[in-house]
């Protein structure tokens, strides 16, 4: 369950000040983008400001997701100092990763958040930061693997000339579904298709998986989404057979968003054997084959985002069908 945090004044004391909160440098994917950020007046050093609100969104994250995320053309020390300074101020520390031959996982500690909090950047709220390295070391598994996700999207937009940033993916974005309820995905992607004649905005609920739960529990998490996609809240006092004004995701978006399975964590049969069992659930329920005839529904293995590319022909449309790009579901 997602909870919000309590709002804290910033640090009186730091060397940390306002800067551009959008990510500069090339992808590392060898298409040659670069487009590093100017300075930022009253910004002595615009990368920790970088460091530290890509952390307040994401909460924990490797050296290497930061450099791939930031600034992939620049060198490993000229993302670990700003990291080390950070670190210094007592705005960032880090848990050591096991069996990874002691990598770094960064989050921000408790007067980084609120530092955080006070700049203009992340997407949403920090709700709740990873501030002690006992948090981290629950948090941490899921939480890399859903970056890894990310990163993925930032570089392969970057190397088609799209829009996807740093900042353009919102962590365990929750709604209330009614009667207490709430569907939390664990990622909201904000995409903007600018390599195409017109600039189309995308957004998608993402759902990690790392087959660490049965295949049914993760198959029933189409229902939540059918739910939410029909749920409309009823007002205070309103009868219960007045009309609703209408379903309560369009407070928030123009169109529903997307449903991206993204999955992880077994062999390629398993895996394949989880995403036919996405497709039965989908065939088989009538408010998620409701869903899908208006919504695009689709699934794909982290590790062929990785290599491919998510804009690739790599994702398994949960109506049938060929492989296609995310896009085109």
């Amino acid at each position: 369950m997602t909870t919000t945090g309590t709002q804290h004044q910033p640090p009186t004391t730091t060397a940390i000040t306002s800067g551009s909160g959008t990510a500069a440098g090339g992808c590392g994917c060898g298409c040659g983008a670069s487009g590093a950020a100017g300075p930022v007046p009253g910004a002595p050093d615009p990368l920790s400001h970088q460091l530290l609100t890509t952390l307040a969104q994401h909460r924990i994250a490797t050296l290497h997701q930061l450099h791939q995320l930031l600034r992939p053309h620049a060198t490993r020390q000229a993302m670990s100092q700003p990291l080390n300074r950070l670190h210094r101020a007592g705005l960032a520390d880090y848990t050591l990763l096991p069996r990874s031959g002691r990598t770094r996982a960064w989050y921000l500690t408790r007067d980084g958040a609120r530092l955080a909090r006070s700049q203009p950047g992340p997407r949403g709220h920090l709700s709740y930061p990873v501030t002690s390295a006992t948090a981290a070391s629950f948090k941490t598994p899921h939480t890399l693997t859903v970056l890894r996700a990310h990163v993925a999207f930032v570089c392969d937009a970057r190397q088609r000339g799209d829009e996807h940033g740093p900042l353009d993916w919102t962590p365990e974005t929750s709604h209330a579904l009614g009667d207490g309820e709430r569907i939390t995905a664990d990622a909201l992607i904000h995409y903007t298709l600018a390599s195409t004649q017109q600039r189309i905005k995308l957004r998608a609920f993402v759902e990690v998986d790392r087959a660490t739960m049965g295949s049914e529990r993760l198959a029933a998490k189409l229902i939540d989404y059918a739910r939410l996609f029909t749920h409309q809240p009823q007002p205070p006092g309103r009868p219960r057979q007045t009309a609703a004004p209408g379903p309560a995701w369009l407070r928030w978006y123009p169109v529903f968003p997307r449903i991206l399975f993204i999955l992880t964590g077994a062999a390629r049969p398993t895996l394949e054997h989880r995403i036919s069992d996405l497709q039965a659930m989908t065939a088989q329920h009538p408010h998620v084959a409701a869903l899908a005839r208006q919504v695009p529904t689709g699934a794909a293995i982290l590790e062929d985002l990785e290599h491919h590319g998510p804009g690739s022909t790599v994702w398994t449309p949960l109506t049938g069908g060929e492989p296609r790009s995310w896009t085109d579901l």
